[in-house]
């Protein structure tokens, strides 16, 4: 197998890998104290510094919502959606893994790896609902300014920037706002805490399509070329 073939999974490989990493380790750095902005900061930069290292090779999906939202729009094909995804929870799992080896073990147990956590006062179709809105916003970005050709190149920035607006809009505390399916997957199976991952993934696949609805059929300027 031509490597080259193996360069775009690996860069999402890595960088959900990363992403994780700092997610994940920042729920649990902050264990017990104020940390509302500190996480929601970790995560949206943390994105935006990863989705701009990986955008020249892969798109800088990072995320299976992402791949699914841009496999609706038509902008990849079914064997890259796979890869990718595969890729992605790949990834996830070895930055959990890497959480465990290297955090306390004590506040890794208490934080559940620092798996996405749904508030008491959030019912299970209110939890999709909220991630499904905050992933039709993410996927949204990806649009406006990665996919359509009036895009200003701030891909990365304008993407991690709408994660951390939407975790201290008031997700964070409510489901996690979370909108990624692979950053909820790998520390809830390492941890083996399963609680609330059906929110993790119907949400922000609905919120995705929905998405990629919206900007193939009317956002997109007229005569915008599939790449499948």
């Amino acid at each position: 197998m031509n490597y080259r073939t193996l360069r775009a999974p690996a860069a999402e490989f890595i960088g959900t890998a990363l992403f994780v990493l700092v997610g994940a380790g920042s729920v649990i750095a902050n264990m017990g104290g104020a940390a509302g902005l500190s996480i929601a900061l970790a995560h949206g930069v943390g994105l935006a510094v990863i989705v701009t290292i990986m955008m020249p090779i892969s798109g800088g999906h990072i995320n299976p919502a992402v791949s699914f939202g841009l496999w609706v729009g038509k902008q990849i094909d079914a064997v890259t959606l796979g890869k990718y995804v595969l890729a992605q929870l790949l990834g996830a799992i070895v930055g959990a893994l890497l959480i465990k080896a290297i955090f306390p073990a004590s506040a890794v147990r208490m934080t559940s790896l620092g798996a996405p956590q749904v508030s008491g006062s959030m019912g299970l179709v209110g939890a999709i609902a909220l991630e499904a809105l905050f992933t039709f916003f993410l996927v949204s970005a990806v649009y406006g300014t990665a996919v359509s050709p009036q895009a200003q190149r701030v891909a990365g920035f304008a993407i991690g920037l709408v994660v951390l607006v939407c975790a201290l809009g008031g997700g964070g505390a409510l489901t996690g706002a979370v909108m990624n399916p692979a950053r909820a997957f790998g520390p809830a199976l390492v941890a083996w805490d399963w609680h609330a991952q059906a929110v993790y993934w119907i949400g922000p696949l609905l919120g995705a399509a929905a998405a990629a609805g919206a900007w193939r059929y009317l956002l997109l300027p007229p005569g915008t070329t599939d790449l499948r």
